[in-house]
């Protein structure tokens, strides 16, 4: 249990601080517009792509609901397997498309080891209920 544990911290804090260094980068440096015109997307995708991993990274590292926190996971497997479409589709180097799925194994991890801990019952990621 102890090392599921480590295991989910560790995998859920390195998805976290790289979707949280890339919604910053995607908002104040000026090569991601140029990266997002060379993958064919408009300007707007860019800020909106931002705030969306913003708000995952709170959910994912939040004790929300079970539910919410499933779509959080579900919303970055999507991002990183579209980010890899897209790397690909462009012909960008290997290590672009990479990256993307480095990050979609590492989020399975942390889906995996969060299931694991709870399904032992002793350790709950929810908020307790009110009432």
């Amino acid at each position: 249990m102890k090392t599921s544990k480590i295991i989910y911290w560790i995998t859920t804090g390195i998805v976290a601080l790289m979707m949280s260094y890339s919604a910053f980068a995607y908002i104040t440096k000026p090569e991601m517009v140029k990266g997002f015109q060379h993958l064919g997307f408009p300007d707007y995708f860019r800020v909106e792509l931002a705030v969306g991993k913003l708000i995952g990274v709170v959910l994912l590292l939040s004790p929300v609901a079970a539910r919410v926190k499933e779509w959080a996971y579900a919303g970055f497997g999507i991002t990183f397997v579209s980010a890899f479409i897209a790397h690909s589709a462009s012909g960008d180097p290997i290590a672009m498309r990479a990256m993307p799925l480095v990050l979609l194994v590492l989020l399975g991890i942390s889906y995996y080891t969060r299931h694991k801990i709870v399904s032992t019952g002793k350790v709950s990621f929810q908020q307790p209920a009110r009432g």
